[in-house]
């Protein structure tokens, strides 16, 4: 799909008339070097060419042969996938314009990128935060490609775009992958011949599908008939003796992918509405709210939270009256296919609260590390006379020393409860840290999610230069 801009954690209060369109609100394919965003056609291409190139120089050098240049190849390599992986991080993030720790993204990399760059071009992409690369099957320079990646298997999608052959071809590429996508561009095609279809060409393998519905498609269908598809196509996933899989739409319009959510939820209630839970960016439940069709379209078309009000009889887009609006992220529908999932922020002019007796949750005041970092980010507004977390704020120098101090403290803690204690401390002093640079938790967690999605990992030894720099801050105690 063609990347497009998604809102993450904006802070001023978006045009009551502004139009994001997310059209993709979970997970998107991208076609890197024909994308559209911050970005032109041939700019993008410079980039991909420039994080190719960085990939290719990293594969060439040789870090296994014993010698003198052994150390000095191997941080020399170690650069280069730094970098590479840096320049791509920039290109997802600032040139396409898509939040990598809250849209799982499918890069779409040609096989003989990858075989040239010695496999290093797939790690580079996943390691900035790709959820999985796409391999466009080519013949066997596909199974070179996927050879040469050497990464698991579920992070690996081998895409069909000509089904011919292919279900001997998916148990060839099985190996490498657990997941093939699989091209519908016929618009004569029905739901009954697409499911067999998809069920041939997983036969006697293990494999997900992804069915890639073409612009082709959509374009010369009519909107029910693309949700008639749809509803169908899911259904047929979900049952357990057909193969789990999804189904994306390319570039679908804001009407086409809510109207398609809506196909794939089922709804008990005598109107018609979709329960729906809202959550924050680290899944807390912020309340219970409703949707319609044409709230999930708004939705989309404004990149904000749109519920349907039962008391209004009508769409309510969150935060027009009260202020309290919220950043949509992405929508998610559960795995019993009953509820819809909003995964917002939360903001406000005076405080972030989602419910109307002005908490963030409607289940009340938040506990633990939320609370504290609310009660963090009106002490550094105002605070009482005499506050030990507004000396904190103003003395740097007080405020690494502590942040050391109770590091050390934690890492010689050996019961349990004190264990309990000291991570307590250190929370605390690491959130007066964050809250002063303006970090939230939602960043922190966004972080997380970031690198759990890398492949290849770091040893992870200790730093001399940090522990000599800890014990003589420590020395002056």
């Amino acid at each position: 799909m063609t990347s497009v801009p998604y809102p993450t954690f904006c802070q001023a209060p978006p045009v009551v008339n502004s139009a994001v369109s997310l059209v993709a609100a979970g997970r998107c394919r991208i076609y890197p070097t024909s994308c559209h965003s911050n970005t032109n056609v041939n700019t993008a291409k410079d980039e991909m060419k420039a994080i190719f190139q960085k990939a290719v120089a990293q594969s060439q050098i040789d870090d296994t042969t014993p010698g003198p240049e052994r150390d000095e190849n191997k941080k020399l390599k170690k650069k280069y996938m730094k970098q590479s992986v840096a320049m791509a991080q920039n290109f997802i993030q600032t040139s396409l314009v898509v939040d990598s720790s809250v849209i799982d993204i499918e890069i779409v990399l040609d096989t003989n990128i990858i075989v040239e760059s010695g496999g290093c071009i797939v790690s580079c992409f996943l390691d900035a935060g790709c959820d999985k690369v796409v391999v466009p099957y080519n013949g066997e320079i596909t199974m070179k490609a996927l050879d040469l990646a050497l990464v698991p298997s579920n992070r690996i999608i081998v895409h069909f775009k000509n089904t011919d052959d292919v279900e001997e071809r998916v148990r060839n590429v099985s190996l490498y992958c657990d997941t093939v996508s699989l091209t519908l561009s016929d618009k004569e095609i029905n739901v009954q011949t697409c499911c067999a279809m998809i069920k041939a060409a997983v036969s006697d393998t293990d494999v997900s599908v992804v069915l890639q519905v073409e612009k082709s498609v959509t374009d010369d269908i009519s909107t029910d008939d693309i949700v008639d598809m749809v509803g169908g196509l899911s259904k047929f996933f979900g049952e357990k003796k057909n193969p789990n899989g999804l189904i994306a739409l390319v570039d679908p319009s804001p009407q086409q992918l809510g109207l398609s959510y809506a196909a794939c939820i089922r709804t008990d209630r005598p109107d018609g509405l979709y329960t729906t839970v809202v959550c924050t960016r680290s899944g807390e439940a912020l309340g219970l709210v409703y949707s319609s069709k044409a709230s999930i379209i708004a939705a989309l078309e404004c990149g904000r939270g749109v519920y349907y009000s039962r008391s209004r009889n009508g769409l309510w887009r969150k935060g027009d009256t009260s202020g309290h609006f919220q950043i949509l992220h992405r929508i998610d529908v559960d795995c019993d296919g009953d509820a819809l999932r909003f995964m917002v922020t939360q903001c406000g002019n005076d405080v972030a609260a989602f419910c109307h007796l002005n908490t963030l949750t409607c289940w009340g005041d938040s506990v633990g590390i939320r609370h504290l970092e609310q009660t963090l980010n009106t002490r550094i507004k105002e605070a009482p006379v005499g506050s030990y977390t507004k000396r904190l704020f103003d003395d740097e120098e007080l405020l690494r020393d502590k942040l050391v101090e109770e590091a050390q403290e934690l890492s010689e803690a050996d019961t349990k409860q004190h264990v309990a204690e000291e991570l307590a401390d250190i929370l605390y002093f690491a959130m007066v840290k964050a809250t002063k640079c303006g970090v939230s938790i939602d960043d922190a967690v966004a972080e997380l999610d970031k690198r759990n999605k890398k492949v290849t990992r770091r040893k992870g030894d200790s730093k001399a230069f940090r522990i000599i720099a800890g014990e003589k801050i420590l020395a002056k105690k």
